[in-house]
């Protein structure tokens, strides 16, 4: 990792994260429509869509460890194999099964690739810099994310107006593209990603496998002895709870705004799309938010911030006022999410990352599950306007869990400079991060 520059880390990191993420813009505009095509109801749908979640959440740990004791680039080629064959296998499903099995394979692709292209490119950037501010290039994936699902979601909605191509119909269009696409980023992720793995060979698998429980055991463990790593894993059970109000019950609340399901449908595909440009926007907004505020007071302000949107989106008068302040809360979506990873990886040593990486995402699992069944209830005996206050609120709970990183980090850079917490802050204060020794190479 170390024969690369920063610069060449980061171009790198930013190509293969866009795409990774431009085959999921090309699916998400068809994916619930192409399976009633071809004659699952919603009921089948909801329990094919289980497949993934539970898959995710039984290996999402264990294949964080083994990114970090294996290597990251032999498990994130794997995931981004396994993708290629689940979307071959959805192009082609035509039952339950089918279906079943492709999305089974997508909580495979999900589990392995959670963590691994983030932690190689926060590790091969302190290889090239041990004091180099990997914050800048989180933001950017951000930006990147953004870009690459909105084009990919345009890019899917252009190819379906173009209506079938011979035996190929509309809605199956996109996903043979998908799969093209795919296939491209495999290819670029062997090219492109340099590692010094820990070990190689058949032996090296075997003892890597082994080895996993333990990298797990010691990422669960650092949760233990650190309460700043401990606080910002709690914030994505805040997080996971609230998503629901935004991802599941805002096609409810414009249903009602607009009066009617299929015009609200029909508002909701292109305001996805710019939904997401307005995540890049705010992902691009993360330098700014580093100098002028500080890492961690910043990631605070964007949970209360998320919150009054989805009060916003609950709350304001007609589709207009809904949408707006839903395009306001991917916005600070897109801010909000580098200034958290940032924050996170300041915390942990190159061995583990993956798996504490894994173990963050993992938690906005079950609160996400929570959060439906209590904010669907909410809106079954009140409103869904009041499930989204509701969601909203616990949202902006999470802020004060960022005040242990904040604490340590003013901390930090007093015993360094040798100055009391309310002097002039340091580069590394301004960052919000809390230092960590470099990782052995």
């Amino acid at each position: 990792m170390s024969a690369l520059s920063g610069r060449q880390v980061r171009f790198r990191y930013l190509t293969l994260y866009g795409l990774r993420w431009l085959p999921t813009g090309l699916m998400i505009p068809v994916m619930i429509l192409l399976m009633q095509e071809r004659g699952l109801s919603l009921t089948q749908i909801g329990l094919v869509s289980t497949a993934q979640g539970l898959i995710v959440l039984a290996l999402e740990l264990p294949t964080g460890g083994l990114a970090d004791a294996l290597g990251r680039k032999p498990v994130l080629v794997t995931a981004w194999m396994v993708c290629l064959v689940s979307l071959a296998v959805f192009a082609v499903a035509d039952s339950f099964w089918l279906f079943f099995l492709s999305w089974a394979l997508q909580g495979v692709y999900r589990a392995l690739d959670s963590g691994p292209l983030e932690s190689w490119y926060v590790d091969a950037t302190l290889a090239a810099d041990p004091d180099a501010g990997y914050e800048r290039g989180l933001g950017h994936a951000g930006t990147v994310i953004g870009v690459a699902i909105g084009a990919g979601a345009l890019l899917s909605g252009g190819l379906i107006a173009l209506g079938p191509v011979g035996p190929v119909s509309a809605l199956t269009l996109p996903v043979l593209v998908a799969i093209a696409l795919q296939a491209v980023a495999l290819v670029a992720v062997l090219a492109l990603l340099v590692e010094v793995r820990p070990a190689r060979g058949a032996g090296a698998l075997r003892a890597s496998v082994a080895e996993a429980p333990r990298m797990v055991g010691q990422a669960v463990g650092l949760l233990r002895r650190n309460r700043v790593l401990l606080a910002l894993v709690c914030v994505e059970l805040f997080w996971g709870f609230g998503m629901v109000t935004f991802e599941s019950l805002l096609p409810l609340r414009l249903a009602e705004a607009v009066g009617d399901a299929d015009r609200a449908a029909v508002l909701l595909g292109p305001a996805s799309s710019v939904a997401w440009l307005a995540n890049a926007a705010g992902a691009a907004l993360t330098p700014l938010l580093l100098r002028r505020v500080g890492a961690a007071p910043a990631a605070a302000l964007m949970r209360i911030l998320q919150g009054a949107t989805v009060v916003g989106m609950g709350l304001l008068a007609g589709p207009v006022g809904v949408l707006v302040a839903y395009l306001a809360c991917y916005a600070v979506h897109g801010a909000s999410n580098p200034l958290h990873a940032g924050l996170l990886h300041r915390q942990v040593d190159g061995p583990y990352r993956t798996s504490v990486l894994s173990l963050n995402s993992m938690m906005a699992q079950p609160a996400g599950a929570l959060g439906m069944v209590v904010l669907a209830a909410v809106a079954d005996r009140t409103s869904v306007s009041v499930a989204m206050v509701v969601g909203a609120v616990v949202l902006a709970l999470a802020a004060p869990l960022y005040l242990p990183a904040w604490r340590a980090g003013r901390t930090a850079t007093a015993d360094r400079s040798g100055t009391p917490p309310g002097a002039q802050p340091s580069r590394t204060e301004v960052r919000g991060s809390v230092p960590v020794k470099p990782s052995p190479r």
